[in-house]
């Protein structure tokens, strides 16, 4: 029976992983900040629940270890934990930018490079990195969500090269709009309290970024491509998953960046 480690699994995407890991009969380690709130997943065989903040790194270690020595063996680590930030840039306070960036990459190569240490010495094992379609492609409003993303894409297609020789395998996930609380009590969302000067641009651009939220897929179906990845020994890398991405990063490819950039302008109509 094989293990897998999952950050974020308290909602959204990461917990719909670990009941999708779980009902294929993978032990899984469930790891979130408060793990004594969780209701669902710890009934579940085969579930057991860590105490992780991936913006701690002494928490992440102690997870690990404690995961290690109750399984044995980690096969797979999900990165899954993060958080959407959006809005006016210039209105972004320094900590506002660090608090995106602690969560959405250093948590995540934190995470990483724990993970590497006890793949490194089993020599096998997958890492799956939760990115986005917006880790290849950019829209209105999500300039320090997409910087995240981007580095996520960057870092781990890197890293490939280095750990590829330990047997380890890295895996990008790459959502389009998905229905989870990334349009709701997880985003964080800003815009100046000085200008109305964006006030016209925001109001077109959120529109359309909440419809595409409400049209979004499921986190099942996430869930689904995230065990589809964490099961393929061969060298694929990226899984887009649901619209637009299973769209706009084919389109991306093809066609010249001046008309990819009017494209996205008009369906913003900006």
């Amino acid at each position: 029976m094989k293990t897998v480690v999952i950050t974020g699994s308290s909602s959204g995407i990461g917990k719909a992983a670990a009941f999708y890991f779980q009902k294929h009969g993978w032990r899984v380690a469930a790891t979130m900040r408060s793990p004594e709130k969780e209701t669902e997943l710890s009934k579940l065989p085969n579930v057991n629940l860590y105490a992780l903040d991936v913006t701690d790194t002494a928490s992440i270690e102690q997870a690990l270890q404690n995961i290690h020595k109750d399984f044995l063996k980690i096969d797979v680590v999900v990165n899954n934990a993060g958080f959407g930030a959006d809005g006016v840039f210039e209105s972004m306070s320094d900590e506002f930018i660090q608090k995106q960036f602690d969560t959405n990459v250093f948590g995540l190569m934190r995470v990483t490079r724990e993970a590497i240490k006890f793949m490194r010495n089993q020599n096998s094992g997958t890492i799956v990195q939760i990115a986005s379609v917006g880790g290849r492609v950019a829209f209105p409003l999500y300039s320090i969500y997409h910087g995240t993303k981007w580095a996520v894409e960057g870092f781990t297609e890197s890293l490939q090269y280095e750990v590829a020789q330990f047997n380890i395998k890295l895996k990008l996930i790459e959502p389009g709009a998905i229905k989870t609380e990334f349009y709701g009590r997880s985003r964080a969302f800003m815009k100046p309290n000085y200008t109305n000067d964006y006030n016209k641009f925001v109001k077109k651009c959120e529109a359309v970024s909440m419809d595409a939220g409400d049209k979004g897929a499921s986190p099942e179906a996430v869930a689904k491509v995230i065990f589809k990845a964490a099961n393929d020994s061969s060298t694929k890398m990226r899984y887009p998953i649901a619209y637009p991405a299973n769209l706009l990063l084919p389109l991306r490819r093809l066609v010249s960046e001046r008309f990819f950039f009017w494209m996205v302008k008009q369906s913003y109509s900006i």
